[in-house]
C-alpha cells in the first residue's frame, strides 16, 4: 500500500523513541492512523507530544503509555490494526552495559508478546533489529546471510546482539511455521533530530559537547569506523520494507557504506558547530567500564535493500550532523 492509498491503521512499539516517532510523524503525514505503545523507558512524551496536539491528527493518533509485553493490552490493541511495526527494546550500548538484566528482558520479552499477538490474529510485523548482530565479524561488508560471530558471555554488551539475534529467529520461526508475514530489519547507525546521548549515542554526544564548550570525548585510539544514516532517509525505507510483499520474511540491511572514523566524526562536529572545544582520548573502561569490547568496523553491505526497495540515501553526513546541531541548539533555548 502506497501512501495515496486508503488510510492503513498502524501500531508502533517503542513510538515515542527516536525512530518510532519520526516513523509515527511520517505515516500521519500521509494519512494513516497510527497507535503508539510506548512504557517511556528510553521513549520521551516530548517526541509524540506535538503529534497528540496536533489538531489535523486528532482522530488519527493515540499515545498509550504502556509496556510492549503487557499481553492483556496487546489483546486490545493488536486486532484492530492492518500493521505492526516492533521498535520497543532497549537501546544503546552504555544501557546495555549499565543494567545487562533489564536490557535483556525489555528486549526478548515484548518481542514474544506481540509476535504471538501478531500471529493469532495474522497482522503483518517488522521488527527493527541492529548491526550489533553482526558482532566481531571482520567479514566486510556484512551481508544478511554470513555467519556472525559473538565475543564471550562476560562481555555483556554481546548481550544486546544475543537478544536482538533471538527476536530475530522468533519472528522467523512465526514465518517459518505459519507464513506470518514477517520482515525484518538490521539498522546501522541512524542519527538526527530527537536523539538523545544519554545511552550513549555519539553523534548527539559530540554535538552537545561541542555546543558546551566542554570535551569531545572518544574512545580508544578514534580511528574505529562507522556509517551514519539520516533517520528520515531510515524511516522511508522502514515504509518502503513495510510495503514490499517480496521483502516477507527476509532479513535487511538499512544503512549507509560511507565509512567515517569516530575521530573525525569529532573533529567535523567541532568544524561545523565553529567550537573551540578540544577532543580527548579516553579509554573503553573510562568510558564502559572493565571487559567491555568493541569492533574496528562496521559496514552494511546494501544490495538487498537496493534490490529490493530501491534503497538510496538522501542526506549526506554533512546534512544530518547540521539537523542535529540546529536541534540541539533550538533544544537549549527551551531548556
Amino acid at each position: 500500500m502506497g501512501a495515496d492509498d486508503e488510510m492503513t491503521k498502524y501500531l508502533i512499539t517503542g513510538g515515542a523513541g527516536f525512530v518510532g516517532s519520526h516513523l509515527a510523524e511520517r505515516l500521519l503525514d500521509e494519512g494513516h492512523s497510527v497507535t503508539v505503545l510506548d512504557d517511556l523507558s528510553t521513549g520521551r512524551w516530548e517526541n509524540i507530544g506535538p503529534l497528540a496536539d496536533d489538531r489535523r491528527f486528532k482522530d488519527r493518533f493515540q499515545a498509550v503509555i504502556a509496556s510492549a509485553d503487557d499481553e492483556a493490552l496487546l489483546e486490545r490493541l493488536v486486532p484492530p490494526v492492518d500493521f505492526v511495526f516492533h521498535l520497543a527494546s532497549a537501546v544503546g550500548v552504555k544501557l546495555i552495559v549499565d543494567d545487562p538484566v533489564g536490557a535483556v528482558q525489555r528486549i526478548v520479552r515484548p518481542t514474544e508478546r506481540i509476535a504471538d499477538a501478531c500471529a493469532r490474529y495474522r497482522k503483518p510485523i517488522l521488527l527493527t533489529s541492529t548491526s550489533e548482530v553482526y558482532g566481531k565479524s571482520d567479514k566486510i561488508p556484512f551481508r544478511e546471510d554470513e555467519n556472525v560471530v559473538i565475543g564471550p558471555t562476560c562481555k555483556h554488551r554481546w548481550a544486546y546482539a544475543v537478544a536482538k539475534m533471538l527476536d530475530e529467529f522468533y519472528l522467523l520461526a512465526h514465518y517459518k511455521r505459519s507464513s506470518l508475514p514477517v520482515r525484518i530489519v538490521r539498522l546501522f547507525n541512524t542519527v538526527g533530530p530527537r536523539q538523545t546521548g544519554q545511552y550513549g549515542m555519539v553523534l548527539p554526544r559530540f554535538v552537545d559537547a561541542a555546543l558546551a564548550g566542554e570535551p569531545l570525548l572518544v574512545c580508544g585510539d578514534g580511528k574505529q569506523m562507522r556509517c551514519f544514516t539520516s533517520v528520515r532517509d531510515v524511516v522511508r525505507g522502514l515504509i518502503d520494507v513495510s510495503r514490499c510483499p517480496a521483502a516477507v520474511g527476509k532479513v535487511i540491511n538499512l544503512g549507509s557504506d560511507e565509512e567515517i572514523s569516530i575521530a573525525e566524526l569529532a573533529e567535523r562536529v567541532v568544524k561545523m558547530t565553529g567550537s573551540s572545544s578540544p577532543i580527548r582520548y579516553i579509554s573503553y573502561e573510562e568510558a564502559y567500564g572493565p571487559n567491555f569490547d568493541d569492533m574496528r568496523r562496521r559496514v552494511p553491505c546494501l544490495d538487498r535493500a537496493k534490490e529490493l526497495i530501491g534503497w538510496r540515501r538522501d542526506d549526506t553526513l554533512d546534512d544530518v550532523i547540521g539537523q542535529v546541531i540546529a536541534c540541539r541548539r533550538n533544544a537549549q533555548k527551551t531548556e
